[in-house]
């Protein structure tokens, strides 16, 4: 066993922490404001008074491959194996805004996620799954709106009013320009996409949540803890501004607001960040926006277990790794979770291994007695000195944020990516010195690998996707669709909320991609300098 190196203990931020922590290395607040009471502002220990004694958080294993019809078979497998939420991943053309039959996808198609195209496979994803009793997130962002729309679709065929739908729409597009890539069009057009999809929901959806604000991808492009939290407040920050500016009122639209983060390898660290995370926004939006309604400054949250931590050597280590990032997201109160599977560093996950990263959350919910307690490491020393410190971080980067002109300008400037980038070089350059420690790469590592088995995606299945694609276009009213699409255009031209004409368009059978080349040609596309 080799000698722990003293920064193997340093938090995301090369923070070393104290060998022992005392009263005094809490902030100076009072014990009212800074830990309250469950259920209470400023709710650092959590939004409810009964945490998971009253309701577990919801167990939403992300999923989705190939053709809509393999992904309800795993959804199916999923949900009979005590899932309690879906979580749809989305392929990289559907992400994009291309049609399946488009150059632009070949290659691509049923890859890292299900290819929709039509309404016809969004029936088929959902096939045999009860909207009105199954919780839905879809993780989708530049063609939000038409994966909603579609979503509303599938929801009148199967009898299920709008008002009876629930779950959540990611449609986070400034960590898209920040961290992960799959924009579409300039960040104000944008951004005006996202309020449109706030203000619709707000009126027709009532049990849906119209923005997922995501710190997760942030994290995983390399950014700090605080980085992460800093970041993602940032973007909530702007778009509850660019609602309020339409007129809409904070305190009606923010308790439907939801957010997303990475739980990553500093334990104690990751507790406090989302401990701290809470208590943050509940200041800001009280601050900024004079909000009164107390449920509009809960923030409440899913998250994932940190893909970027996984290792493609030694596989099975990664069990342990999601287990105890599982495991710091529900002692820091997350309402809902999803724990990678140990392939996956590898590539999609196999029925068998997706199966036993549910059951990890289930083993965290049901026998490890961590449940039984709110806020069970509230009054730790090092937690509340952590989570003081966590904030008070952010609270810096914000600042910065706030001097250059807020989220949008300062992401158009590139600062966030270029912080994000060094704090990744500083991590990687820690891992290949050996001062931070990942189990089989750079300490006890093997030679011989492990044999997995590697789920792989069917290259047939994009002939055949291509190919009912063309028959839906073959079989609709054309007619019909085109004038449909020509309201969506007439929308993005005069200002009108987009959601309406985008619902119809899908409704005559318009592809995804139809719907994103009218937007492109009014909006234009977005390439980084």
């Amino acid at each position: 066993m080799p000698s722990p190196r003293q920064s193997y203990f340093a938090t995301s931020s090369g923070k070393e922490p104290k060998e022992v922590y005392e009263s005094s290395d809490l902030a100076d607040w009072s014990e009212t404001e800074a830990l309250g009471t469950p259920g209470q502002a400023p709710f650092t220990r959590g939004n409810h008074p009964s945490g998971y004694r009253g309701r577990l958080w919801t167990m939403r294993q992300y999923a989705g491959y190939a053709t809509a019809a393999e992904s309800n078979e795993r959804y199916r497998y999923l949900l009979d194996r005590g899932q309690s939420g879906l979580s749809v991943a989305f392929d990289l053309p559907t992400q994009i805004g291309y049609d399946s039959d488009d150059t632009m996808a070949q290659g691509e198609v049923g890859r890292v996620g299900v290819a929709i195209d039509t309404l016809d496979d969004m029936e088929t994803l959902f096939d045999g799954i009860p909207l009105d009793k199954v919780s839905t997130s879809m993780t989708i962002n530049a063609t939000a709106s038409t994966l909603l729309a579609l979503y509303v679709a599938v929801g009148r065929r199967q009898g299920v009013a709008p008002d009876k739908l629930s779950g959540t729409v990611q449609n986070d597009i400034l960590k898209e320009y920040t961290a992960r890539g799959t924009y579409i069009y300039p960040p104000a057009a944008s951004m005006r996409i996202t309020t449109d999809v706030i203000a619709y929901c707000g009126e027709n959806l009532p049990r849906f949540n119209p923005i997922s604000i995501s710190g997760y991808h942030i994290r995983e492009a390399g950014s700090t803890a605080a980085q992460e939290l800093a970041f993602t407040l940032a973007n909530g920050l702007a778009y509850v501004k660019a609602a309020v500016e339409t007129g809409l009122d904070f305190d009606e639209f923010g308790p439907r607001l939801s957010f997303f983060f990475n739980s990553h390898r500093n334990f104690l660290e990751e507790i406090s960040k989302f401990r701290a995370a809470r208590r943050l926004w509940g200041k800001l939006v009280r601050e900024r926006f004079g909000s009164t309604n107390t449920r509009a400054q809960m923030m409440r949250f899913h998250t994932q277990t940190a893909g970027s931590s996984l290792t493609a050597q030694q596989p099975e280590v990664n069990v342990v790794r999601t287990t105890l990032q599982a495991l710091a997201a529900v002692l820091g109160g997350t309402q809902s979770l999803h724990c990678n599977a140990l392939d996956e560093a590898l590539g999609l996950p196999t029925e068998e291994t997706a199966e036993l990263a549910l059951r990890t959350q289930q083993v965290i919910a049901l026998e490890s007695g961590v449940a039984g307690t709110v806020d069970p490491l509230a009054g730790s020393y090092a937690i509340e000195s952590m989570t003081d410190a966590i904030q008070s971080d952010a609270e810096a980067i914000l600042e910065e944020i706030d001097r250059r002109g807020g989220a949008l300008r300062a992401i158009e400037a590139s600062w966030p990516q270029q912080e994000i980038r060094e704090a990744a070089y500083r991590f990687q350059k820690g891992t290949e010195s050996g001062d931070i420690a990942v189990i089989g790469v750079n300490v006890f590592a093997k030679d011989e690998r492990v044999p997995v088995e590697i789920f792989a995606v069917d290259a047939a299945i994009e002939a055949e996707q291509v190919a009912r694609v063309r028959a839906v276009r073959e079989r609709r009213d054309a007619e019909a669709a085109a004038r449909c699409l020509d309201e969506v255009e007439r929308a993005a031209k005069t200002g009108a909320n987009l959601m309406p004409p985008i619902l119809e368009a899908v409704t005559a059978y318009a592809t995804l991609g139809e719907v994103a080349s009218r937007l492109r040609d009014v909006f234009g596309e977005y390439r980084t300098s």
